[in-house]
């Protein structure tokens, strides 16, 4: 049972539609039972148990992070995975990485310093937790998948007790650069 003096809480930047809702198509056409609970999206700050009481200074310290970003593009293209060591196929970033790299070590600092079970690497998950076969599938499926957007911001997801994710604030980049 959850503490209620806690949220589940990440940090991501949202795919834009039309690419966000087609990929959620493909991650339920595989059969991935989280397709329709997780908005389709490249991980800045993975699930994290955090107290409620902290959420204020934690959309402070995510406000400082935006406001001193650029926009920058990304470049989805062709498909990646993690195993043997974990079971994800994703559709890879073969222009943004470094700057959701940046992002990501701006981010994990302050109120949300955490170290990581794995090491950073951004990617679009398209097939989670799901039979070889199927996982197979989503890698060929997805192998010459391309979708170009720019970046503008990221967003703050909480996971509700049903277990749905769900933005809660949008962080807009350069609030606070000069013209």
């Amino acid at each position: 049972m959850p503490d209620p003096g806690e949220r589940t809480i990440g940090v991501a930047v949202p795919i834009p539609d039309p690419y966000g809702r087609a990929l959620q198509r493909s991650r339920a056409s595989f059969g991935d039972p989280l397709a329709p609970s997780i908005p389709t999206h490249v991980t800045l700050v993975p699930p994290v148990r955090v107290a409620a009481g902290a959420l204020a200074e934690i959309e402070g310290h995510l406000l400082a992070v935006a406001a001193d970003e650029r926009p920058f593009p990304i470049l989805l293209r062709g498909t990646g995975t993690f195993r043997p060591i974990s079971p994800v196929v994703f559709v890879s970033l073969a222009i943004g990485m470094s700057e959701c790299e940046n992002l990501e070590r701006r981010i994990r600092r302050g109120p949300l310093d955490r170290t990581p079970s794995f090491p950073y690497h951004p990617h679009v998950t398209v097939a989670h937790h799901l039979s070889d076969d199927l996982l197979d599938r989503a890698f060929k499926e997805l192998s010459e998948y391309e979708a170009e957007f720019p970046v503008r911001g990221f967003s703050l997801y909480e996971h509700g007790v049903d277990g749905v994710w769900r933005p809660q604030r949008d962080f807009a980049f350069g609030a606070g650069l000069s013209a």
